[in-house]
């Protein structure tokens, strides 16, 4: 399988590709891990990503697109699955200009569809056990998952920027990049829409059935 995962922050893209990878041995393109890899790896190209990433700015599509050809022309029959990339309509462009010319289409670009109310709830929401380091959430966890982490003297703490003012500008901006490429998707007949409510299983029971897995 070849395929793009595309979700707001907390509609669960990052679980559902886990278990993707897990069940069918598809590897993970991360885009972050390129770039950490390119660096470490001390050639011309990643000390030029250095450089970049040491003067605190961003490295350009093009050079991003050239580390995923290369781990592209690595993998075999297994497929790939890319995280957090393309994350605008230019560099879904390129990067459908690239896979057409190495001859490895996407099969599918798949959108986790969840209501912005939803995903504020499961961001805000989210909690940490100061005990176990166990993730809840005041308004999905039950109520003995969450007084098991009281009772024994835990605190529930949440990161800064689960505040709901962030969480908010982070869907926003997301939306604002994202709908131009769900629309490109859409032209090219890749698309396709899942439901992202409901347990981490049923969301992927539903993405394994549209994907005939």
């Amino acid at each position: 399988m070849r395929l793009i995962l595309m979700g707001a922050p907390g509609s669960g893209k990052g679980t559902q590709a886990e278990k993707l990878m897990d069940d069918f041995g598809c590897r993970q393109i991360s885009t972050g891990v390129l770039l950490r890899q390119a660096i470490e790896s001390g050639s011309e190209l990643g000390k030029k990503v250095q450089k970049i990433m040491s003067e605190g700015l961003l490295v350009s599509d093009d050079i991003v697109l050239d580390l995923i050809n290369n781990e592209l022309s690595e993998i075999g029959e297994s497929g790939f699955l890319l995280d957090g990339y393309p994350r605008n309509i230019n560099q879904a462009k390129s990067l459908n200009d690239l896979l057409k010319n190495i001859d490895k289409p996407l099969d599918y670009s798949i959108l986790i569809d969840v209501p912005s109310e939803i995903l504020i709830k499961r961001l805000s929401g989210r909690r940490t056990c100061s005990l176990t380091g166990k993730t809840l959430n005041i308004y999905f966890s039950s109520e003995n998952e969450i007084d098991e982490c009281l009772s024994k003297g835990g605190e529930l703490l949440q990161r800064e920027d689960d505040n709901e003012e962030s969480i908010t500008k982070r869907i926003e901006v997301y939306e604002e990049q994202t709908e131009p490429m769900v629309d490109f998707y859409r032209s090219t007949g890749l698309l396709h829409t899942i439901d992202g409510q409901g347990s981490v299983d049923d969301v992927y029971i539903r993405l394994k059935k549209l994907m005939e897995l």
